[in-house]
């Protein structure tokens, strides 16, 4: 038998190497399209409620500090334009990523400083304690609503790019107006399960508590099964402890403005859509609508009313129904 020459054996594995090489860069640009919201990754999306066109689409993990960023802003009282002004912030800063490195010590949505007083690095790593101290110092500027957002995010960022800010001003006041509820059925999420190991309504509900507090599941309830049972008790499950669905009773918010119920209503729901990933999150009804994980327009349809409050209409509660 012939023998194969020294320079041929190389040049079968240099291109063995090549086809290796190319075929790891593949898998490594689909997996960058997954986490980072590209063509194969799964997607969310908020359009204006005025019909204009205007639509921002964006990935689950942003979503998720989004929804995060608003909840803290209403949370303490504050109005849209507040939200907004951190929306655009955290755009430019992290572009909503919760990020640990940056500038010299930045870290987190809005790349602040453990050495200029904002707090420890674990305390900055967390996307609530980072959105209330962005806003605990929005705060303390005279008349920030009125100002340019660009202005007012300076005054809190003390940023070398001040102007940058301006670019994110219509995507954040689209998320703003979805996420704090006064635009409803605007947001929604592919809603593709991430890889999490544990799911469930406990999960949902530790979730409301570290965006929204304590006073969101003071009437919460969960129900049996797939949302068919009367509600019971926060925290209750059935005998077989299937409980799947988290109802939220709505009422209107004293503490953000005076909101009416309908928009603390939506604010809830989308908020659910946008963890929808990260929580299992199968199904959301709220007013009458219902987004379903899973749908490629991802669309709120009319919903079927399923599991009516006692003592009241479907569009007095939020129902999140989790895959499991």
């Amino acid at each position: 038998m012939p023998k194969t020459s020294p320079s041929s054996r190389r040049g079968r594995l240099l291109r063995r190497g090549a086809a290796l090489l190319i075929l790891l860069a593949v898998a490594g640009y689909l997996a960058v399209q997954y986490v980072t919201g590209g063509a194969h990754a799964p997607g969310c999306a908020v359009v204006s409620a005025t019909g204009d066109g205007a639509r921002y689409e964006f990935t689950p993990e942003q979503a998720v500090n989004a929804a995060t960023i608003a909840a803290v802003g209403t949370g303490r009282g504050l109005p849209e334009r507040a939200v907004t002004i951190a929306l655009a912030t955290a755009l430019q800063e992290s572009a909503l990523r919760n990020i640990g490195h940056g500038d010299r010590d930045s870290l987190g949505l809005f790349q602040q400083r453990p050495s200029q007083g904002w707090g420890t690095q674990k305390q900055i790593m967390d996307p609530t304690y980072a959105a209330g101290a962005f806003y605990a110092h929005l705060a303390k500027v005279p008349d920030y609503t009125r100002l340019p957002l660009t202005e007012a995010a300076q005054r809190v960022q003390r940023s070398g790019f001040p102007e940058a800010y301006a670019k994110h001003e219509q995507d954040a006041e689209l998320l703003a107006a979805a996420l704090t509820g006064r635009a409803a059925a605007t947001l929604t999420c592919d809603g593709r399960p991430d890889a999490a190991p544990t799911a469930g309504t406990d999960r949902v509900r530790a979730a409301l508590v570290r965006d929204f507090g304590r006073d969101a599941l003071q009437a919460a309830a969960a129900e049996v099964g797939a949302g068919t049972a009367s509600p019971t008790p926060s925290g209750a499950r059935g005998a077989s402890g299937d409980g799947r669905t988290v109802v939220l009773p709505v009422t209107a918010d004293g503490r953000a403005g005076k909101r009416a119920a309908g928009e603390r209503g939506w604010q809830l729901a989308h908020w659910a859509v946008a963890n929808a990933s990260r929580l299992h999150i199968e199904r959301v009804t709220y007013a009458g609508r219902e987004w379903t994980a899973g749908h490629t327009d991802s669309r709120w349809r009319t919903s079927g009313a399923r599991g009516t409050p006692e003592g009241g209409s479907a569009a007095d509660a939020v129902r999140i129904t989790t895959t499991r």
